[in-house]
């Protein structure tokens, strides 16, 4: 299966500070991923192609844009992280990779089933180089983490472009999460959480000496992304019978449809049929959060999503429900006991009440970063006392270089956080000098407010949400016996026997 890929304007002049159309930090985040994806494709024998402006010195493309990239000078060269990587260099002088370029002819000789498009920027070449693709044929994949853009509210409508009118796939990053050691409670095993009359199914069977080898299939009633099968391996792995059972998965992050299944337990019924109400509740809740979480994550573009929802649930279940929300995307958690199952350190700033009880942003900044190890974020929340503008220059000021974020929490009461009040941050914040200082929007967040921001082209750096995520209503699951002993059968409504799919993967 011949792929291609082109690389569009990973130039010195795009990437590297100082050049007049520099691209900003933003940009300069994909380049490791451009490269594991360069790594990838080439192992795979994919033919890379690397697109790159290289202009003429009165070249009319001045008339809207500094002069760039002009031929023979450092700005037109590759960056240096991209030299390993074999390609070839094709030039261009307009938006276009196609026009009076060789690509064309380079495409027709290899006939790709795929294209895949990355670099930057995102609404202008990478945009131009996908309708181009399409309007050949080409079917056209584009990694949403290895394409950027200097203009954010640009970069989100060239997404959404391209997936909706263009029909090109758009590629999002896998959410790997290390499984944990799931420890499972001695009620689970003894049956005290179940519903009660599965323990009586299993003691009736017991007595009346029946213990048919059973086919259980688990499916869902609505689409959403799988959770907590690690936590149902885990409690399986403790009650089948290692010489007779067999259990299909599909696996932890991954996307499913309404009435798929996702689980099949093929073992003696007395063995796992006590633990229906377990496993089923397991799956309904960490798929609920970890959907709420991944549409989130989908509504940011790519900007980091965090979870901080652990105040809205009870304190037995914090640790599940912000693994789930990592397994759905979110690049952190607010709650020690989410880190600890999803391996990863814990994220937070400043709460009101260190503020308020020494009675300043600032003072209570400089106590957290006197305290605090120095691997834990310097990141101040700034709307206690003063205008959220005054105190993060404040703050930043205060911590002379050290301040790494500021945390926009605006109450309702204030009109919530804004677009307007994001970019009124920013602009402050870069004039008095702190241009590498993050901003983080939180406050009633969810997948439309995230998008609001998005869609403004705010310079939100990272988005924190709370109850959308933790309020999120459980996906009901399902669990039908559908053979016993080898025999097709159902319940009225349902087909008898083995249901149909391949992306199941056998896990015991």
């Amino acid at each position: 299966m011949a792929r291609v890929v082109i690389v569009s304007d990973m130039l010195r002049g795009f990437l590297e500070e100082g050049y007049p159309l520099y691209c900003g930090i933003e940009a300069r985040h994909i380049i490791p991923n451009i490269q594991k994806l360069l790594e990838r494709e080439l192992e795979q024998g994919s033919k890379i192609f690397y697109l790159c402006d290289h202009h003429i010195p009165n070249d009319p493309e001045f008339k809207m844009f500094p002069p760039h990239c002009i031929e023979g000078t450092g700005e037109a060269e590759l960056i240096p992280e991209l030299l390993q990587y074999p390609g070839e260099i094709i030039p261009k002088r307009t938006f276009s990779s196609f026009y009076n370029t060789p690509l064309d002819k380079r495409l027709e000789a290899i006939k790709p089933e795929t294209i895949v498009v990355c670099g930057v920027t995102t609404h202008i070449c990478v945009l131009n180089a996908v309708i181009d693709a399409r309007n050949r044929d080409y079917e056209v994949e584009v990694p949403v983490d290895c394409v950027a853009s200097f203009d954010k509210k640009a970069h989100s409508f060239a997404l959404d472009y391209m997936d909706k009118v263009l029909g090109a796939k758009l590629i999002k990053p896998l959410v790997k999460v290390s499984p944990p050691r799931f420890e499972i409670p001695d009620s689970w095993l003894d049956g005290e959480t179940a519903d009660i009359y599965f323990p009586r199914t299993v003691e009736i069977l017991k007595k009346e000496r029946i213990n048919p080898v059973a086919t259980m299939e688990v499916f869902p009633r609505r689409a959403g992304i799988l959770c907590g099968i690690e936590e149902v391996k885990a409690l399986l792995a403790k009650v089948l019978p290692e010489d007779n059972c067999e259990v299909w998965a599909l696996s932890q992050g991954e996307p499913f449809d309404r009435k798929e299944v996702v689980l099949r337990i093929k073992a003696p019924y007395q063995s796992y049929g006590t633990y229906e109400t377990a496993y089923l509740g397991i799956l309904s809740h960490g798929s609920g959060w970890a959907t709420a979480a991944r549409e989130c994550v989908d509504a940011a573009r790519g900007i980091p999503v965090i979870s901080f929802g652990a105040r809205h649930v009870h304190p037995s279940v914090v640790g599940i429900m912000e693994y789930s929300a990592i397994v759905g995307g979110c690049a952190g958690c607010a709650s020690a006991a989410g880190a600890k199952l999803a391996d990863i350190q814990p994220t937070g700033t400043i709460p009101h009440a260190l503020i308020i009880i020494m009675d300043s942003t600032a003072k209570a900044t400089l106590a957290f970063d006197k305290h605090m190890p120095s691997e834990v974020p310097r990141i101040a929340l700034v709307d206690t006392f003063e205008d959220e503008v005054r105190e993060s220059v404040t703050v930043a000021k205060a911590m002379q270089g050290k301040l790494q974020g500021v945390r926009l929490d605006t109450p309702s009461e204030r009109g919530r956080v804004t677009a307007g009040l994001v970019k009124e941050v920013r602009a402050w914040l870069d004039l008095e000098g702190f241009k590498d200082v993050k901003i983080v929007a939180s406050g009633g967040l969810d997948p439309e407010r995230i998008r609001y921001f998005t869609d403004e082209g705010a310079p939100v750096d990272i988005f924190a949400v709370g109850s959308y995520i933790s309020d999120a209503k459980p996906i009901d699951f399902t669990a039908d016996l559908h053979e016993i002993e080898g025999k097709p059968i159902a319940k009225r409504g349902r087909m008898p026997g083995i249901t149909p799919n391949p992306r199941l993967k056998r896990v015991m």
